[in-house]
């Protein structure tokens, strides 16, 4: 399953944009998330892995290139599209050379051009993360029947605590 983090100040289009890439990705229905506020956003960025970010290029908070310029260091492997209503060339530029951005959308967005950016996004992520080992993937199916079954507490000597 993908993981997908939205992040837009206007709630409007993060919602229009989660229906669309629903109805894109309906086959295999990705995890998305959203946010509007851009810390909250890099904050999450920090807690968890995602596949790929699609994030507006101006927020007043922060901009968008700010933005995936640090997530280039935090989580390079997350593949990064920049969307905005501003088809100025210096904005285009930016966003790919300095935040090294997969692709550069215009507001509203062609369906389409969406759904093919999205897919060769996730076809990029999957080149980019190893397949899970049989032990991996053994352990995600204990854990996902008996959560917490493979947490182990220990006390300060190193002990295992029942």
């Amino acid at each position: 399953m993908s993981k997908i983090l939205l992040i837009d100040d206007d709630p409007h289009v993060l919602a229009a944009l989660e229906r669309a890439l629903r109805q894109i990705l309906r086959e295999q229905p990705p995890e998305i998330e959203r946010h509007a506020n851009p810390f909250d956003a890099l904050a999450r960025i920090c807690e968890c892995e995602f596949d790929l970010v699609i994030c507006d290029y101006l927020m007043p908070q922060m901009s968008g290139g700010e933005l995936l310029q640090v997530l280039k260091d935090v989580a390079p492997r997350t593949v990064r599209i920049m969307l905005s209503a501003s088809t100025e060339y210096g904005t285009v530029v930016s966003a790919i050379n300095e935040a090294a951005a997969f692709r550069f959308m215009s507001k509203p967005w062609d369906a389409a051009e969406l759904e093919q950016n999205v897919r060769q996004a996730l076809a990029l992520r999957a080149s980019l993360v190893p397949p899970p080992s049989a032990e991996e993937l053994e352990a995600r199916r204990l854990e996902a029947e008996e959560p917490g079954l493979l947490q182990v507490r220990r006390d300060a000597d190193g002990s295992v605590i029942l």
